[in-house]
């Protein structure tokens, strides 16, 4: 059996969704994190292997089509110590749905630094258990169905903050990823793992990422520490500590839109 892969570049630059990619709120449109890892994907390799990716800002502008992305980047600055990148995401009628930004820093060995010792997850002691991410508007195969999952013992699964390790498809048949875009569809998943009630009386769709990366991730075990905050006024955020199994790794954070659903 094939293993199940997010895009299939169909003509070079060209990337069509497949069913892992498909989001929960339409039938034909992107779950922004595989797009995610598009965007990554193009923006280290304008930096180059000499620098680490450590923020990746991006704006979902419109819904994202399965039906065929095209992703551009322009390197902004490039110096010995960091670089920057502007970063598009186009449909195939050259309409701009997600735009952004990112900053890459020069790789050093300084030996060992001292650091904050943060308590990580304990991986070894995660159970599986069925995914949290199948909850969609449309009766599509989507992207939850095709992730696994593992919690913490004795993890709420319910409403409210929670810890998910998980372990998504590649982008790619034709390539592996590198560290950070493998973690990309976990950065985005915030908001559908901490939500604070079912999508039955409010949708709450993020209109951004903003992912912050100190340590490339090891691995293809990834966790995510997530908490929402939603408002009377419309406005949410959700926000996750990231980690592998050897501890934290970087931070991903999400503005949400709460919008009533219909009857």
């Amino acid at each position: 059996m094939t293993a199940p892969v997010y895009f299939t570049e169909t003509e070079p630059g060209l990337f069509v969704g497949n069913d892992p990619a498909r989001g929960p709120w339409s039938a034909d449109h992107c779950h922004a994190g595989p797009v995610t890892g598009l965007v990554v994907r193009a923006a280290e390799t304008a930096a180059g292997p000499g620098k680490m990716l450590t923020r990746l800002t991006l704006d979902v502008l419109r819904p994202l089509p399965l039906s065929g992305l095209r992703v551009s980047v322009e390197m902004q600055r490039n110096s010995r110590t960091l670089t920057t990148t502007r970063v598009a995401v186009h449909d195939t009628d050259g309409t701009l749905c997600l735009s952004g930004t990112s900053m890459h820093l020069v790789r050093k060995d300084l030996g060992a630094v001292p650091t904050a010792q943060v308590a990580a997850p304990d991986f070894s002691e995660a159970e599986s258990g069925a995914p949290l991410l199948v909850g969609k508007l449309h009766d599509r195969p989507a992207f939850g169905q095709f992730v696994e999952m593992a919690y913490p013992r004795g993890e709420n699964l319910g409403p409210g903050p929670k810890t998910v390790w998980m372990k998504a498809p590649r982008l790619l048949a034709t390539e592996a990823p590198s560290p950070i875009q493998a973690i990309c569809p976990l950065a985005d998943c915030g908001n559908g793992l901490s939500w604070n009630e079912p999508p039955v009386r409010l949708g709450f769709m993020n209109t951004d990422l903003t992912l912050q990366i100190h340590r490339e991730p090891q691995g293809d075990w990834f966790a995510a520490e997530a908490v929402s905050h939603w408002q009377p006024n419309g406005i949410g955020m959700s926000q996750a500590v990231l980690y592998d199994t050897a501890g934290p790794v970087g931070m991903a954070l999400q503005t949400l839109v709460l919008h009533p659903m219909a009857k």
